[in-house]
């Protein structure tokens, strides 16, 4: 198999908007992707990934334009999107481009904010639920793990994910560093909206116990705390909630402040000063500034977690550089492995058509030589093993000396043709 037999086709964050990405969501049959690949003449084997950020398939295939056009039209077969509009959100990579997304894709470097974690365990079910369907084969189950760890030589050797990228989780490392462990902490969201949402997902995954939502709208309070079992209260109670919490995510879309100084010092006296944290995500502010004159109160607005997000994606696309090297390196290890499994039928075939020469030759010559002794014919007979794995040796290591892929495969060709191997397997067939 070629290395240009890999392939992966999908739209992302970057090529598709979000309008057209949640029409390819594949939620309500999670069997129709595998059935519907399954069917499509051409593809070998097949990895299906789909997150919020992108849909990918990763497949091999010999007969790729039908394949290709096949694919592309059952991402786009429940959306409203033009046949002629497709190639403008989609992108399509082949050989070592190919080796090279799904390593950067696995490693972060991909993602919306590069170095997020989430994205790793995203490819591993996506791998899980292909394999055990059995729409993997030798190839994508060894490029896959190949991916998986690269991802897991980058996060070692590199500090690509140490540094927050995102206001939602700057505004989390900022949170542990004031309470040191946020295991068993209480967060109280103000406002349903998505960076509060955001912020909510990363405490949630740094230990959070308990999430309460308060909002305008108590309807979807609700809906926003039953994605984290949390419960909904309404505005009026935010006061009451605030005794009892110990970090609180404001982003409503009010034209003014909702919390003033002299709200919060009472509040304080009945926490008994236990620290209080309060991030301000919301433009204009939600939270009165003076608040962070208060003893035990921690207040940060956007303007303040832009800073430590500018900080840190300096330092990150530092880290991004020399991940992309680790990238690149485990790339041509992979080309390698691929070339070998090229290689090797070709050498067995010529060897094979050169011991098949040797042997009768040498039979022929025995047939005439009847005075010969035991030790004498095996003599005969390594010196004719000899004679061929010398006259093997210069050709061997002519197909495996290459600079590039097109080299080597030009080689290979030029070799086959030679000694007529490919004259052989015809005849076979």
């Amino acid at each position: 198999m070629s290395v240009d037999s890999i392939l992966v086709l999908g739209v992302n964050h970057k090529t598709a908007p979000v309008e057209v990405r949640e029409q390819l969501a594949f939620t309500s049959d999670p069997e129709r992707p595998f059935r519907k690949l399954r069917e499509i003449p051409g593809c070998s084997e097949f990895c299906f990934l789909s997150t919020c950020n992108r849909v990918e398939v990763i497949f091999t295939s010999p007969h790729q334009m039908e394949t290709i056009r096949s694919i592309k039209k059952f991402l786009f077969a429940t959306s409203n999107i033009k046949e002629d509009d497709i190639d403008n959100f989609i992108y399509l990579h082949r050989g070592a481009d190919a080796i090279t997304h799904l390593y950067r894709v696995a490693a972060s470097l991909d993602s919306m904010v590069v170095g997020e974690p989430q994205i790793l365990g995203q490819l591993k079910d996506a791998y899980r639920n292909s394999a055990d369907r059995e729409c993997t084969g030798v190839i994508l189950n060894r490029l896959l793990h190949k991916a998986f760890s690269v991802a897991k030589r980058i996060r070692t050797e590199t500090n690509i994910g140490s540094s927050a990228v995102s206001i939602s989780y700057a505004a989390v490392e900022l949170a542990k560093k004031i309470f040191g462990n946020l295991e068993g902490k209480k967060v109280l969201l103000v406002g349903a909206g998505e960076m509060a949402e955001l912020a909510a997902e990363h405490l949630v995954n740094q230990g959070i116990s308990e999430v309460i939502v308060a909002n305008r709208t108590l309807e979807r309070a609700v809906n926003l705390a039953k994605r984290f079992n949390g419960k909904a209260v309404g505005l009026a109670e935010l006061h009451a909630q605030m005794e009892l919490v110990d970090i609180l995510v404001s982003s409503t879309g009010a034209s003014g402040l909702i919390l003033h100084q002299e709200d919060v010092k009472p509040i304080m006296k009945q926490r008994k000063n236990r620290p209080l944290f309060l991030i301000d995500i919301a433009v204009p502010r939600d939270l009165d500034p003076k608040l962070n004159d208060l003893d035990n109160v921690y207040l940060y607005d956007v303007d303040d977690l832009s800073q430590v997000v500018e900080v840190n994606k300096a330092e990150r696309e530092q880290e991004a550089l020399r991940a992309e090297r680790i990238v690149t390196e485990e790339t041509l290890k992979f080309l390698q492995w691929i070339e070998d499994m090229q290689l090797t039928p070709t050498i067995a075939a010529m060897r094979r058509k050169a011991d098949t020469i040797a042997q009768a030759e040498l039979a022929k010559t025995l047939s005439h030589c009847s005075n010969l002794t035991a030790r004498d014919i095996k003599s005969i007979e390594k010196m004719a093993g000899s004679i061929l794995n010398k006259i093997l040796h210069d050709p061997i290591l002519f197909l495996k000396e290459g600079h590039n892929h097109e080299d080597k495969q030009l080689k290979l060709d030029f070799t086959r043709k030679i000694f007529g191997l490919d004259l052989e397997h015809e005849k076979e067939e």
